[in-house]
C-alpha cells in the first residue's frame, strides 16, 4: 500500500507575536487541516510564516520561516503547494496603513509563483482608505477559496465589487479549538471550588485617557461589593501589553484588589482556553476571549472597541454591554451579575448556535482539501 500523498501548505497571518487570539487561530487552522487531511487520506505539512519561527516550531511542531525576511518568505512559498492567508483581522487599516499591503503582497507573490491561494475565515475591515478596495478585489479574484468570519466582512467585499457568490461566511476558526486531552486543574475555577464564582477578565489598552478601563474598574468594584463569593481572574491575551492593562484595572479596585489574580505568561492557546473554561463568566474586550468563552459554554459580557466584537456577539444573539466610547458602570455590573446567576440557562439557550458554529468552523479546511482532491 502506498503512503499518503504529502501536501505542503504555507500559512500567512499574525503569527509569532505572543497574541493568544492569533495563536489560537493558527492552532485551530492546523487542527482543521490535519483532521480534513486524514479524512481525505492526505498528509498535510504546514509551513508557517512567523515573527518568531523558532518559537512557532517549538510550540506546534511545524516548519516555520521568518515572515519579514524576503528570502525566507520566498523560500516558504516556493516550497509550498499553496498558501492560506488567515484567519484574523489581517485586512484592516485601523492599526496601520502597512498591514493590508503586507498581507496582499504575500498572497500576490504566491499567485505569481503559480500557487493556489485561499482566504481562510478572515475578518475584513475596517478599510478606511478606498485605494485599498481595488487591491483587495484584484488579489481575491484570483483566490481559489474566499471565506470570511462574518456577514459584515462579506458585505464589505461586496462593496469592493467582489462577486458575492465567491464569498462563503463561516465562523472564526477558533470556535473549533478543542481543550487538551488531559486538562490541567485550573486554580480557582470549576466545580472543585463551587462556593467561589470565578469571573475571567480580558482587557486591552484602547482609549488614550484610559476612560474605558477606569469605568470597568468602577463596575468591578460594584460587582465585588454586591457579591462576596466572586473572584476575578485577569487573562492577558496579548503579552506584555495586556498584563499592564490588567494591572492598571487591578490597581483601581481599591479594597477589593485582593480578590483578583493576574494569570501571567500563558502563551499556548490551549492553556488559555483551559483558563477560560474554568470561569463562571467572562468579561472581555479581546475578541478571542469571547470566542474561547462561547466555545466552552461560558457566558460572556463584551466590551466593544471594534465592530468585530459586535459582529461576533450578534451571531450569539447578544449585544456588547458597553463600548470604549460609552460605558455605564452600574448597568454593566448588573448585566454581569445577571448572567453569572443565569449561567446554566444561558448555556442551554446558546448550545444549538454554538454547536453549529463549531461544526461550520471546519468548512474552509474541507473546501481547501476538496480543491486539491479535484486536481
Amino acid at each position: 500500500m502506498g503512503s499518503a500523498p504529502i501536501l505542503k501548505i504555507a500559512l500567512s497571518g499574525y503569527y509569532g507575536f505572543d497574541n493568544s487570539g492569533d495563536e489560537a487561530v493558527l492552532q485551530s487552522i492546523l487542527f482543521a487541516l490535519q483532521e480534513q487531511g486524514q479524512a481525505e487520506g492526505v498528509q498535510i505539512e504546514p509551513i508557517v510564516l512567523s515573527a518568531n519561527p523558532e518559537k512557532t516550531t517549538a510550540m506546534y511542531g511545524v516548519k516555520a520561516y521568518h515572515r519579514m525576511k524576503p528570502g525566507s518568505l520566498l523560500q516558504a512559498l516556493r516550497e509550498s503547494d499553496g498558501l492560506i492567508s488567515g484567519g484574523g483581522s489581517l485586512l484592516q487599516d485601523a492599526t496601520s496603513s502597512k498591514t493590508i499591503p503586507y498581507y496582499l503582497a504575500v498572497i500576490k507573490i504566491a499567485q505569481w509563483l503559480g500557487k493556489p491561494t485561499f482566504i481562510y475565515s478572515q475578518g475584513i475591515g475596517p478599510v478606511n482608505r478606498p485605494m485599498f478596495y481595488g487591491w483587495i478585489r484584484n488579489v481575491f479574484k484570483r483566490c481559489e477559496v474566499v471565506s470570511v468570519r462574518d456577514v459584515e466582512s462579506a458585505e464589505l467585499l461586496g462593496r469592493m465589487r467582489l462577486p458575492r457568490e465567491r464569498i462563503t461566511v463561516v465562523p472564526d476558526p477558533v470556535m473549533g479549538l478543542p481543550l487538551r486531552e488531559a486538562v490541567v486543574d485550573v486554580p480557582g475555577g470549576g466545580a472543585a471550588e463551587s462556593a467561589v464564582r470565578t469571573i475571567g477578565v480580558s482587557v486591552r489598552f484602547w482609549n488614550e485617557d484610559r476612560s474605558e478601563l477606569e469605568a470597568l474598574a468602577r463596575s468591578l468594584q460594584l460587582l465585588l461589593a454586591a457579591r462576596t463569593d466572586v473572584r476575578l481572574r485577569f487573562l492577558p491575551f496579548h503579552l506584555p501589553s495586556d498584563e499592564v492593562a490588567s494591572q492598571f484595572v487591578i490597581d483601581r479596585l481599591g479594597d477589593h484588589g485582593g480578590r483578583s489574580e493576574l494569570v501571567r505568561g500563558v502563551t499556548h492557546p490551549q492553556d488559555m482556553l483551559a483558563q477560560v473554561a474554568g470561569c463562571d463568566l467572562l468579561i472581555g474586550m479581546r475578541l478571542h476571549s469571547l470566542i474561547y468563552a462561547a466555545s466552552q459554554y461560558v457566558p460572556m459580557v463584551g466590551i466593544s472597541y471594534d465592530p468585530k466584537i459586535d459582529q461576533f456577539l450578534h451571531r450569539l444573539g447578544m449585544k456588547a454591554a458597553a463600548s470604549t466610547s460609552s460605558f455605564d458602570a452600574k448597568a454593566f455590573s448588573e448585566e454581569a451579575l445577571g448572567l453569572l446567576d443565569a449561567r446554566e440557562q444561558w448555556a442551554a439557550a446558546s448550545r444549538a448556535t454554538i454547536e453549529e458554529l463549531k461544526a461550520q468552523a471546519q468548512l474552509p479546511a474541507q473546501r481547501i482539501l476538496s480543491f486539491y482532491k479535484s486536481k
